[in-house]
């Protein structure tokens, strides 16, 4: 999904449950406001905790030694902060739910056997 699927979704959601009183210019601003206010606390080192959906942190990586693949010396990779997504119990559940996965080998590539 992309962000304009997703400002796409929104969109005709908020038009099912309010009519439609947004445009998807002004959802497609909401959206772009709310993603960046994530980068922005994410930058400043602060959680982002969205109840029922997940966890947005920073997580340090500790100092390591790497291969350079061209030459196959060893390289040492800096210690450095990682954003990091740990998802809700809900949304696991919502996600494990057995009744709507479709293996990626049935999803159906358009190749009929």
């Amino acid at each position: 999904m992309t962000k304009a699927d997703l400002v796409e979704q929104v969109t005709a959601s908020i038009a099912r449950t309010s009519g439609p009183m947004i445009s998807k210019k002004d959802c497609a601003r909401v959206v772009d406001a709310f993603l960046d206010a994530v980068k922005h606390a994410l930058k400043e080192q602060h959680n982002i905790e969205v109840r029922g959906f997940g966890t947005f942190k920073i997580r340090k990586r500790k100092t390591r030694m790497a291969r350079n693949p061209r030459t196959g010396e060893p390289v040492e990779v800096a210690a450095r902060p990682v954003p990091v997504f740990k998802p809700s119990k809900e949304l696991r559940a919502l996600v494990a739910e057995e009744g709507d996965f479709i293996p990626s080998s049935e999803q159906g590539d358009g190749i009929e056997e």
